[in-house]
Order: C-alpha cells, then structure tokens, then sequence
C-alpha cells in the first residue's frame, strides 16, 4: 500500500486535500470498516501504530490518519519510525502535518520510504499561482476564460483557502458546461483577500498611487496585517535601497555585494530602483517613513488607516516623479 504525507499552511487547504485523498483511498468501500482517524490530544503514537499494522477485516485495505503529527514529540514519534521501515501492505497510512514542528526523525523516515507528499502550499510567484489557480478549477471540471481566470487570481491573493468555496459556488450554479467569463463569476467573490508584501513595494515603486492604496486597503483588511507590520515591509524595502546610497554600485554584482545577497533579479530590481529615485529620493522615502513612524505612535492624531494612507500616496508619488 502506501504512506502519504499532507503539508501546508492553510488548514481549510489541508483539509479538502485530505478529504479529497481519503475518498480516493476508500474508494466504493465501506468508510466505517476502512479508516481509524487520530485528531485527539490525547491519542498515543502506540495505538496510532497498532492501527497501521492491524489487517483488514472484510475489506482488501485499511486507511489509517494520523492529523496534527507536529503534536507528537521526537520520543513519541519513535514507534511510528520503526514501522515506516517495514509498513504492513495492507495499510493506507496519511500522515497530515501541523500541530508543531514535524520532529525530523519522523520528517527522514516519510522521505526514505518514498512516502508520497501533498503539499497544499500555492505558489508564491503571481504566474504560478494563477496557474495553481486554474488547476484548481480544472480538478473540479469547472471551465473559466483567462479573463476569469485573471479575476479569480487577483481576487484571491493571499487567500488560498477561499477558493475552494468559490470554485463549489460557481460549480453548483453554472454546472460545468458553461466556459465562465470574468463577469460571470465576480457576483461571487466578495471583498478582495490580502496580497503579499511585495505586490504593494512594486506597486508604489512603479507609482501607481492608486494600486498601490488598493494592495494597502487589502492588506490591512482581509489580510489581517497590523499597520505597524505594513511600516515594517516599508521599512525594510527602503533599507536595502539606503544601502546602496554611497556603495558606489554600478551592476547587479557590486549591487548584490552591498546588500549581503546572492546575484539575481533582487539585486538587480533593487538597483534599478535606486537608480531611479536617486539618493534625495531614497533619503526623503526614509524620512517620511520616520514621520509616519511618529504619527501611528501618537504625533499626530490621525486615525492609523489615514496615517498609512498618505504614506503610501506620498512614497509612491515619489517614485513616479523619479529622480530630481
């Protein structure tokens, strides 16, 4: 038989892996006979093993799951490392992360018996995960046009696990005949989900002051970040510029040198941009991110949402008029 292990961040992501891996496993077969489930604290690795290695009864197979595996610590992870080197043949063994750190005892026995892994994680890059998106879809037989697609995508950000509600909606309401298009499906998506750090840094390095609000709306509404954790990204994204400000530095390699890192795109865009607000430039985001600073802790009184507001404005209108 085999031994999965389901990974990731986004529970609700975990979860429909899971359940979608499970009907897979049972199959026609009788779930009451099949599968022994382990999500209790309480639960003992023992017990957890003497599952795994307990033959079928009236079925070919048996499912084992075993949730949360970070909860259990090195020690207790002992009997089920011994197992994995020789796993009963009979027996679908699921092993889903979280709960902790998987102990890596554990983490080196899943990967020397070959153990297959689900990571739910979607990819970072915007073209990666609109592709990710896609499969999505494509996994449920629902069929989008790439401006829907791009809806659904930008839409979603950082909100993976939001998705596979959307794609159930859609797919109950259209069936899956119908090729949907962008105006089909944005009546279902609802307030825009949160962006990564750096679609809002680019956004304000290209100054497009009205994106770049937008990615801060959202960032700070259903992504959940703290204005003060937006100050950080700004922080330090103005930091790397800074240090190249007197580094003298003329290409991508004497760029990656002075901010301690490896040859590459960063390097590269982080001197292009230097290079386009000049060191004035780079002095006076710093500076306004100093004044912002001061505002959100009292200076002015200004609710933290107009605070951050100007700042974006402000950074970004410097940027777009470039260097003075």
């Amino acid at each position: 038989m085999t031994v999965h292990l389901i990974s990731g961040d986004d529970a609700s992501l975990v979860l429909s892996a899971l359940t979608e891996l499970v009907h897979r496993l049972v199959g026609d077969g009788d779930r009451s006979l099949m599968v022994d489930e382990f999500d209790h604290p309480d639960d003992e690795m023992r017990a957890i093993v003497d599952a795994a290695q307990t033959p079928p009864f009236l079925t070919d197979h048996r499912v084992v799951i075993v949730r949360d595996v970070g909860r259990f610590t090195s020690d207790d992870v002992a009997p089920l490392v011994a197992y994995l080197t020789d796993p009963l043949p009979t027996t679908h063994l699921v092993v889903v992360a979280g709960g902790g750190k998987t102990a890596k005892s554990l983490a080196d026995a899943l990967k020397a018996c070959g153990a297959q892994v689900h990571d739910t994680t979607p990819p970072s890059k915007a073209k990666d995960r609109t592709a990710w998106v896609e499969q999505q879809f494509a996994a449920e037989g629902v069929r989008i046009d790439a401006s829907a697609l791009q809806a659904v995508a930008a839409w979603m950000g950082e909100d993976a696990g939001r998705l596979q509600g959307v794609i159930e909606t859609l797919a109950s309401t259209y069936g899956t005949a119908t090729k949907l298009r962008a105006d089909d499906v944005r009546p279902f998506l609802g307030e825009a989900g949160g962006v990564p750090p750096w679609d809002l840094t680019d956004a304000i390095d290209k100054g497009d002051t009205t994106r770049s609000l937008d990615l801060l709306h959202r960032m700070t509404g259903a992504g959940g970040r703290h204005p003060l954790q937006v100050m950080a990204i700004l922080h330090g994204h103005y930091t790397k510029l800074l240090k190249l400000d007197g580094a003298d530095a003329r290409d991508e390699a004497s760029a990656a040198a002075a901010l301690g890192i490896k040859l590459g795109f960063p390097a590269r865009k982080a001197l292009d941009q230097y290079r386009k607000l000049g060191g004035s430039g780079v002095t006076r985001a710093v500076g306004l991110l100093a004044q912002a600073d001061l505002d959100l802790r009292g200076a002015k009184e200004w609710p933290d949402s107009l605070v951050m507001e100007v700042l974006v404005a402000r950074l970004s209108k410097l940027a777009g008029t470039g260097r003075r």
